[in-house]
């Protein structure tokens, strides 16, 4: 049976709560991108994410919550970075990373003794939350490593039948998924950059932040830390901008097919190139970039081609995606 694609208004949400309590998926809209969704204290629901997903067991999610409140629900100890981070910069785009309550599934956590938390500025999803009453762990809402669905119709082509309900809440504002701040340390770790950036959030602690990725398999692992990642069918490459036109000329004479994203420079399309230009700046690129990315992989070319953005810390969530969504 085909998921029901409904607009998200209070009657779909209380429907798409119901179904969160019988442990069925439901695909919701977040300001980031959206999210794949299970009763997160229910480990048989949680498993059904990694099916429809075909996610690896030990790759954690993300537990949204409706408040500050519930924070302790999830976490064994909240420290006060925590909550200084919390009072600033939620309801919005930022995940922490905690120590984990011992009645949290391991299936969430990814085999961790660590959960990464947050709540929601969207909101569908809040109120969704509300309905719900409880946690409701949930990834991007498209096959593992794959580009992440910033409309519901995303969902549908990603996932098909294997989602309950997807609530169709518009287009995600922010488009790249949220910053993961470690604070389960002794010292706050930026896991994975996003629209906000570790210069925010070392100005609201006050203290310096450190920027890395886990080097060994002990440590904490977090969505999106793969080396491949938010990646296009077609093979895709980055390119700096002084040189793209002899790229592109080079490419056009082999007769391959060929896709271009660009924000700076501007490239006429011919019969072998499409063209799709982004905005210039750093938070309207994020919004439409992933939009962007999937209708150039639908069209069957040969390779896609994406102009370097800036490398400004703006652009650093930006970059990170590119970077693991390009390896041709």
């Amino acid at each position: 049976m085909n998921p029901v694609t409904v607009v998200a208004d209070a009657k779909a949400i209380g429907y798409a709560a119901d179904l969160l309590r019988q442990g069925r998926l439901v695909a919701f809209p977040t300001e980031t991108v959206y999210g794949l969704g299970a009763d997160a204290s229910n480990p048989d629901a949680v498993a059904s994410i990694f099916k429809a997903k075909g996610r690896p067991a030990d790759h954690p999610l993300i537990v949204h919550i409706a408040d500050i409140d519930s924070l302790g629900d999830w976490a064994s100890t909240v420290p006060e970075t925590a909550l200084k981070l919390a009072a600033h910069l939620w309801p919005g785009p930022l995940t922490m990373i905690l120590n984990k309550q011992p009645q949290v599934s391991l299936a969430v956590t990814g085999g961790q003794q660590t959960v990464g938390i947050r709540i929601p500025n969207h909101p569908v999803a809040l109120a969704l939350l509300k309905s719900f009453g409880g946690g409701i762990a949930a990834p991007s809402a498209n096959r593992f490593c794959r580009i992440s669905p910033t409309q519901a119709s995303h969902v549908y082509e990603e996932l098909g039948n294997s989602v309950g309900m997807i609530l169709d809440g518009g287009a995600c504002q922010v488009g790249v998924e949220s910053t993961i701040i470690d604070l389960s340390g002794d010292m706050p770790r930026l896991l994975r950059p996003g629209q906000i950036t570790s210069q925010e959030i070392a100005d609201i602690l006050k203290t310096y932040i450190n920027i890395s990725t886990p080097s060994k398999p002990t440590e904490n692992r977090a969505p999106g830390m793969m080396e491949v990642h938010y990646a296009p069918s077609t093979p895709a490459m980055l390119c700096r901008v002084e040189q793209l036109p002899d790229k592109i000329r080079l490419l056009q004479t082999s007769g391959k097919t060929c896709g271009l994203l660009s924000c700076q420079l501007e490239i006429s399309p011919t019969s072998q190139l499409r063209v799709l230009r982004l905005p210039q700046q750093a938070a309207a690129y994020a919004q439409r970039f992933y939009a962007a990315l999937r209708e150039l992989d639908s069209l069957q070319l040969d390779l896609i081609v994406v102009e370097q953005p800036l490398q400004t810390e703006p652009w650093q969530a930006i970059n990170d995606r590119l970077r693991k969504a390009t390896s041709a």
